[in-house]
């Protein structure tokens, strides 16, 4: 397979600033081959969950968003309701926190969709056939765009070694169902204590699942179908899914599900290296960076990208007394000796082959 290109910057400001220089490698990686006009284009970014402050600004989506309305699009920032409990598991705790760190139309100048709806049921079901997925359930907003960019925080994760372009797609643009069909081998068990018997789950189930006996909620696993809408429609979360699934068998379902979402229609992918914290932004809290910040990357090749994200993460020097530097240097790769239990090289190895992309790349670099 023909090298992908990927296009690079570095963090350095001279006749530009940070953000004209983030336009300035989208056009030179291409930005302007998209046919825009009158389009939707979905901004797929993670707003960060409260607490945390390691998340992209909103500056930088800014950058995005501006550069497409110039182009003639329609755009909007987007993501999906997370599976656990925190401040982004329904629509309007998920606007309440995206307009708290800055992703709102007065400082974006665009709006902001939550595309899985209010309670996370509102999916596309996407047919994949994958090894692992048959059918994706993808929020429908953003299976409604005619045009995915994903704007992708570039940092360590504790399940799939780290998060980049696949992770900001596939689990990203998961409903609330879809993700736990990627977490999960599973199916949802009831938290009794947690559980008031208000029957929600019943009336969403379409397969006579949950019962109500003694005013707290049990659900009949022989004719569950583990679909999860009835985590989505629990109002105090009693409703959990297992959280079962191995991490390589993760990294697979999440490779398939951004299949699912950017099979058939244009997509650019830009990952910011920056304030590379060792875990994820969904949590409510941030360490300190694990190494300096690298610079902005640039492809229509989501497999690349995070392929040369990753390469030059590991290229760098541990930042005295970060979780990196504590765990020491023992798989000469920083994800797996931040999270030992990851393997980060299974989700792109899995990515190349089902046609998503390919890891060998062409690194081009924008002065």
């Amino acid at each position: 397979m023909e090298k992908s290109k990927v296009y690079y910057c570095d963090m350095h400001t001279g006749r530009m600033n940070l953000p004209e220089k983030l336009k300035y490698l989208m056009k030179k990686a291409g930005f302007e081959n998209i046919d825009f006009e009158d389009k939707y284009a979905a901004i797929k970014i993670h707003f960060g969950e409260p607490g945390n402050l390691a998340y992209l600004r909103p500056n930088w989506a800014k950058v995005v968003c501006d550069y497409v309305k110039e182009l003639g699009g329609k755009a909007f920032l987007t993501d999906c309701n997370t599976l656990y409990v925190g401040g982004r598991k329904n629509a309007l705790d998920h606007l309440d926190s995206a307009y708290t760190n800055g992703y709102n139309p007065f400082q974006t100048g665009v709006h902001t969709i939550i595309a899985d709806g209010l309670k996370g049921t509102d999916e596309a079901l996407v047919p994949v056939n994958g090894e692992y997925v048959k059918e994706a359930k993808i929020g429908q907003a953003i299976m409604d765009a005619d045009i995915i960019i994903s704007l992708n925080h570039f940092k360590g994760h504790e399940l799939t070694g780290f998060g980049g372009a696949l992770k900001n797609i596939g689990m990203g643009c998961g409903s609330r169902a879809g993700k736990m069909e990627m977490h999960s081998a599973g199916k949802p068990v009831v938290e009794e204590e947690l559980c008031i018997g208000c029957g929600q789950c019943i009336k969403i189930c379409a397969h006579d699942a949950p019962k109500i006996t003694d005013r707290k909620a049990k659900i009949d696993h022989n004719k569950c179908v583990g679909c999860g809408r009835c985590i989505g429609v629990c109002p105090k979360d009693a409703i959990q899914a297992s959280m079962d699934e191995a991490n390589d068998i993760l990294n697979y379902k999440i490779a398939e599900y951004t299949k699912a979402v950017v099979d058939g229609r244009p997509c650019f992918h830009i990952s910011l290296v920056i304030d590379v914290s060792p875990y994820c932004d969904c949590h409510a809290e941030n360490d300190i960076a694990i190494v300096p910040d690298v610079g902005m990357f640039a492809s229509f090749d989501p497999v690349a990208l995070d392929q040369a994200c990753a390469d030059a993460v590991n290229q760098q020097p541990a930042i005295k007394n970060s979780l990196l530097d504590k765990h020491g240097h023992h798989h000469h790769d920083h994800f797996t000796d931040v999270s030992p239990e990851t393997n980060w090289k299974s989700c792109l190895e899995h990515a190349q082959k089902i046609g998503l992309g390919t890891r060998e790349y062409e690194l081009i670099e924008i002065k």
